[in-house]
């Protein structure tokens, strides 16, 4: 942890944590902002409690592309216990006998899976962060209350089976935004007859990041041991966050006027489009957007 005295400072980029298990994303987050002594922190979307893996947290105005990531795909890797439900989807719920896991294999798991590839809708579990009238969730259903939630659409690119052993399987699923994998567990398991609750969930891919980079708290704490200058050695710029977008470099005189919040002129862009903006140092200052008329508008500019 840092010490009390150590004063907050203006630090800009995106740090990519290999979450621990047991603790909330909000947590984490408060951790890493500490670490840093970031003045300002966020992350890009929580990762239950109980799940592990790639959490990218926003540091300063990186916070600002945050949003921007939201959209993007996911990929985990998720064990599953089948014959019991749980009430929360998970191991940290009340688990109860559901059906039978005679006769399910690889051939007839692999036939149910073959169902849930595409777009397909989910009805939202209760214990989740979704809010009703300002009130999560979750917190609804510790009291025992639960309320209808309408199916949400997703997108299920690709499951890959791993393993079934011991009523246990284990897959890798690449989807959407707003994909529950508790659900697609706990449906998965009523298609086969027997029920299922996830018993490990890993995040291993957030858009086009993977856990290759990514780093655990504990060593994010080495480094700092080390010094400030190796901690900080981690933290990847926030444009390294946004490779779908093209990239407008400007003139002193645009730099200017864009920071003004003007809109300026720029050949080159001629739809509406997200851009990466450059000022005349080459240095990434924000999110811009081109339209139809050759001109850039901007979007979230770094201060």
């Amino acid at each position: 942890m840092s010490k009390p005295n150590q004063e907050a400072r203006d630090i800009n980029g995106v740090v990519l944590l290999d979450k621990a298990s047991g603790s909330s994303s909000n947590y984490v987050l408060q951790q890493v902002k500490r670490l840093f002594c970031a003045n300002k922190a966020g992350h890009t979307g929580s990762l239950d409690p109980l799940a592990t893996g790639l959490l990218p947290i926003c540091l300063g105005q990186a916070t600002k592309v945050a949003q921007f990531l939201l959209d993007d795909d996911k990929r985990y890797l998720v064990r599953a216990k089948f014959g019991q439900v749980s009430s929360t989807g998970d191991s940290e719920g009340r688990i109860v006998d559901f059906g039978p896991t005679k006769g399910v294999d690889e051939s007839s798991i692999k036939t149910i899976l073959s169902q849930f590839i595409g777009d397909i809708h989910q009805i939202p579990p209760m214990y989740s962060a979704l809010k009703r009238q300002g009130t999560p969730l979750y917190k609804l259903a510790r009291k025992g209350i639960e309320i209808e939630r309408p199916p949400r659409p997703v997108t299920i690119h690709k499951i890959n089976f791993l393993n079934f052993e011991h009523e246990v399987l284990s897959l890798d699923v690449f989807c959407s935004k707003g994909t529950y994998i508790r659900t697609l567990v706990e449906d998965i398991g009523k298609s086969l007859g027997c029920g299922g609750y996830v018993i490990e969930l890993r995040r291993t891919g957030f858009s086009h990041l993977d856990l290759s980079g990514s780093k655990t708290y504990e060593e994010l704490l080495k480094l700092k041991e080390q010094n400030l200058e190796s901690l900080d050695s981690v933290i990847l710029g926030a444009d390294e966050m946004l490779p779908s977008f093209e990239s407008a470099y400007l003139d002193s005189e645009q730099t200017g006027d864009i920071r003004l919040g003007k809109k300026i002129k720029y050949l080159g862009f001629s739809a509406s489009q997200k851009l990466k903006l450059y000022d005349h140092n080459e240095q990434f200052i924000g999110i811009g957007e081109s339209n139809l008329m050759s001109e850039i508008l901007p979007k979230r500019l770094f201060v």
